[in-house]
């Protein structure tokens, strides 16, 4: 049976519309990969390590990263389960709280916070691009300067940032489908790298006992 797609209104249109069974091709690996790329990042590393350099055990550094992951599964978890099971998005399923109007407010709330972390990431991706080109060609760090100051960025580091952001939002214009078949490659690469990580600071510290030791400290110590 064919559906027929409503008129664009701010109340149903096709980016509203329950996804039918037939159409739902995501399964338990898809999602689980999707959840690896959001908690395996270089922010959770950036995080625990700034945790650390401000005076925290690793322990506590670590246990906190672990807090704040099982912290957002749960509404990660619940918000999840209308679409799963029903196809629904969640703009639509806040609506049975929220009303048709009122549910606005936390899909712009939500968009907001999709916005920072986008920023974040991004920024991170394209510092990274950034300094493995300042490797290859030092002059990128003097490129004459296109940005105010107040900006704070160099012109190489914004170049290197609209690229990463450039790939992203590519990837995005593609729809779910280019998502669903980059995170069940991307996953295995992170934990890939992230045991890698591991193996070389273990080389590098001479051991697991000396990566452990790690007594709380002030961070002007």
């Amino acid at each position: 049976m064919t559906m027929t797609l409503p008129a664009r209104t701010a109340l149903a249109n096709e980016d509203l519309l329950p996804v039918s069974p037939e159409q739902r091709t995501w399964n338990w690996w898809h999602i689980a990969s999707l959840w690896i790329g959001m908690a395996i990042c270089i922010p959770t590393y950036t995080l625990a390590s700034g945790l650390i350099d401000q005076g925290w055990t690793w322990q506590a550094a670590v246990g906190a990263v672990i807090l704040g992951n099982v912290v957002v599964l749960l509404p990660i978890a619940l918000d999840s389960h209308a679409g799963t099971r029903y196809g629904i998005p969640f703009p639509v399923l806040a609506r049975s709280s929220f009303g048709l109007l009122g549910a606005n407010i936390p899909a712009l709330l939500r968009g907001l916070v999709a916005c920072g972390w986008f920023g974040i990431q991004t920024w991170i991706g394209g510092w990274a691009i950034y300094k493995l080109v300042e490797v290859l060609w030092p002059g990128i760090a003097t490129l004459p300067q296109i940005l105010p100051a107040f900006v704070g960025l160099k012109t190489g580091e914004f170049l290197c940032f609209m690229i990463f952001w450039a790939m992203n939002v590519w990837i995005v214009l593609r729809g779910m489908d280019s998502i669903k078949f980059l995170e069940p490659w991307a996953s295995p690469f992170l934990l890939a790298v992230g045991a890698a990580l591991f193996i070389w600071a273990w080389v590098r510290a001479g051991g697991l006992g000396p990566m452990l030791q790690n007594p709380a400290v002030g961070p002007s110590d």
